[in-house]
């Protein structure tokens, strides 16, 4: 048996994503050029631009698209500070592209957060209140590894009180909540296409036509701000993606079930982030800490039954140092280490989520036993 707990990270192709995939993939022309093949790879991003923008609720003007998502952050960040002289108010539990992107800024300055990782609005306040010059606030809608979902309207509404830019990180929440920009009134927000079922290497910017930013690429593609010759088949996954994409097929019965489990039968483990079942938590998002085992056996240990899970974000996977997030939240290097995320795509069976439950257990239990402290 082989089941895929990992959504968090990246999704499976569909098989409707694969067909349509196959059936352009001979418009192999450069969008740049005004031949026919040309004109026809143009017409394709075109009309994903178009459709990205209806799943936003934005205007096709506005839609960017970058290498990724992490070029996204990379874009915003830099590209803003570089252009303003701005004071950067950033969330400490931001993606690791952000969390590098501050180290440049002119004048960085991390929030607070609790112990569940949403932003101290007192703190907030006191920041915007000291600002000069105006400030930029850089936070993600919901963050990816712990699962926490930020109250983004209230931040967004109060930076705006002061005549500050926000940057929403949408990557982690856009595979489980909607976003319409215009709703939220945000200034600036971005995603990558593979967490929706689209390719890997395409990603997407929403900004305000008066948001001025530095090209992230110097060139003539993307109205001079991302240049280089386009990925035709990721932006075209892009738009495929978010026409097909059903947020009411959303829903958090796996997750809760397997939580369940581990609460009842599992002893020394606790969950990371916000409580499940408060509404303030990724629904497909579980990240445990079970005491005295390496997070990282675990995992290997797991994927010899056939369950494949991450220790956290993807972007620190491979790097033995404590999770920014963790730390920030006040987690101790120790147990930062006994942490395991699962990220379900809800159409896990209940067979399925018996053989990962018992698994799961049966392997913190033979971890446990090697390691008796």
């Amino acid at each position: 048996m082989s089941i895929y707990l990992d959504n968090a990270a990246t999704t499976p192709l569909s098989d409707p994503m694969k067909k349509y995939l196959i059936s352009i993939l001979d418009l192999w022309g450069n969008p740049s050029s005004l031949y026919a093949k040309g004109t026809e790879a143009k017409q394709l991003i075109s009309g994903a631009r178009r459709s990205v923008a209806r799943f936003l609720h934005a205007d096709p003007d506005n839609i960017y698209f970058t290498p990724s998502g992490s070029a996204s952050n990379t874009w915003a960040v830099r590209g803003y500070d570089a252009a303003h002289r701005c004071t950067a108010l950033y969330s400490p539990i931001a993606h690791k592209s952000i969390l590098k992107c501050m180290e440049d800024c002119k004048y960085p300055h991390p929030l607070k957060t609790d112990r569940h990782g949403f932003i101290d609005f007192h703190d907030l306040k006191q920041r915007l209140d000291a600002c000069h010059p105006a400030p930029f606030v850089v936070i993600d809608y919901a963050n990816s590894e712990i699962g926490t979902i930020q109250d983004v309207k209230k931040i967004i509404d109060l930076t705006h009180s002061y005549h500050g830019i926000v940057y929403l990180d949408c990557t982690g929440s856009i595979p489980s909540i909607p976003i319409d920009v215009n709703q939220l009134d945000v200034d600036m927000a971005g995603f990558s296409a593979h967490k929706l079922g689209g390719l890997k290497g395409c990603g997407i910017l929403y900004k305000k036509p008066f948001v001025a930013l530095k090209p992230l690429i110097y060139g003539s593609q993307e109205q001079g701000l991302v240049g280089g010759t386009e990925n035709v088949l990721g932006i075209a996954s892009a738009g495929k993606a978010t026409e097909e994409y059903d947020y009411s097929a959303i829903s958090s019965d796996g997750r809760d079930y397997v939580y369940d489990y581990i609460v009842k039968h599992i002893p020394g483990s606790c969950l990371i982030g916000a409580p499940v079942g408060s509404g303030n938590r990724l629904p497909h998002n579980l990240y445990m800490c079970f005491h005295g085992v390496e997070g990282e056996s675990l995992m290997i240990l797991l994927d010899m039954y056939g369950i494949q899970v991450s220790t956290g974000s993807a972007c620190n996977g491979r790097s033995l140092a404590p999770s920014p997030a963790l730390s920030a939240i006040g987690i101790n290097e120790k147990d930062i280490h006994s942490c395991i995320r699962f990220s379900f795509s809800g159409k896990e069976t209940k067979e399925e989520l018996d053989y990962v439950c018992a698994t799961l257990r049966r392997c913190i239990a033979d971890l446990r036993g090697f390691h008796p402290q």
